[in-house]
């Protein structure tokens, strides 16, 4: 028998993951805390569209709400549970998954920001992973409508890449990794070594959203005002990150050291993020906007404490005093 899998949130991240293991035809049961998008899963299934060449799908699935997942008491515990809920919404989700995890199941975080040492405090070390979708760029429009807003990247691309968070996990990072190794997992895994490193260099990434992260990325890249402040701030997350020591690997197709440099007024790096920049926008639907302006125009709660307040809180820690920082 396969292994049991959950997906605790089955939003934009969580519900586009799950669709394509459940098309490759794993065991995976959704829980998802809003009853519009559960109920239409279980009438319509999940159904995943692009802007692009990409055929969109549907997928029947099993789904639960929050309210219905004591289910699971009656059933073959969980192997591996995907936390795929809001930052701030991670310690309830993973302490309502932990009771129904199989003994040496573990918990993945696929999330925003780095939400490992909350699952962990739950969990235990040991059976904590994090995980980093890498310009998954997605949104979940309305209620079982999960829509990727770029176009894939190929071969070439790592979208999912869990990373071991303490030699404790060590076991779990394998038992990940013989699964992602078969035909039925997600495509595009990879493990990395540095947790801290690869989880911080997307939330650097993140901070270029706050200037105008209710609008698409498509209008305020053509800003050059915009551009140079959000890069600025990348600059300074990336530059917290080495003051840490934390092994910052590449964001977006571009070295942590040329946006650093780009934000601290080199004209070289600076155009060599713009290049990228507007490469990448061309692979995106003018449409598309970051987690953080979804959040917004939806009404609702922002991530921003877990990522631009995050660095900021991290720059003022003992460990980052001898590094320059506006924060």
């Amino acid at each position: 028998m396969g292994r049991k899998i959950a997906i605790v949130g089955a939003g934009a991240v969580g519900g586009y993951a799950g669709a394509h293991m459940v098309q490759a035809g794993e065991d995976v049961t959704f829980i998802d805390p809003w009853p519009e998008h559960v109920e239409h899963m279980r009438r319509h299934g999940l159904r995943v569209t692009t802007p692009w060449t990409v055929e969109e799908f549907s997928v029947p699935v099993r789904a639960l709400h929050v309210t219905d997942a004591q289910q699971l008491a009656k059933e073959a515990p969980v192997d591996i549970a995907f936390v795929c809920m809001k930052s701030y919404d991670t310690a309830w989700a993973t302490m309502l998954i932990r009771q129904y995890l199989a003994p040496d199941g573990f918990v993945v975080s696929l999330q925003n920001c780095m939400n490992e040492e909350t699952i962990a405090g739950i969990v235990g070390w040991g059976k904590t992973l994090g995980c980093i979708a890498s310009s998954i760029t997605v949104n979940l429009p309305e209620p079982g409508h999960i829509h990727r807003g770029a176009g894939k990247h190929g071969a070439a691309h790592t979208v999912f890449a869990p990373a071991k968070c303490t030699a404790a996990s060590r076991s779990g990072r394998k038992k990940f990794a013989a699964w992602s190794a078969t035909p039925t997992a997600p495509r595009s895994p990879a493990i990395s070594g540095a947790s801290a490193g690869r989880n911080w260099s997307p939330t650097s990434w993140a901070t270029v959203c706050p200037p105008a992260p209710a609008c698409p990325a498509a209008r305020w890249l053509q800003s050059e005002q915009i551009r140079r402040f959000s890069t600025r701030l990348g600059s300074e997350a990336i530059r917290v990150g080495q003051a840490l020591g934390y092994q910052l690997e590449e964001i977006l197709h571009l070295a942590p050291e040329t946006i650093a440099r780009a934000g601290e007024g080199d004209e070289a790096a600076m155009r060599a993020c713009d290049e990228q920049r507007f490469a990448d926008g061309k692979r995106t639907s003018s449409a598309q906007r970051p987690s953080m302006g979804q959040d917004m125009v939806k009404g609702r709660r922002t991530e921003i404490e877990f990522l631009t307040v995050l660095w900021c809180a991290r720059a003022r820690s003992s460990a980052c005093h001898a590094a320059p920082t506006p924060c």
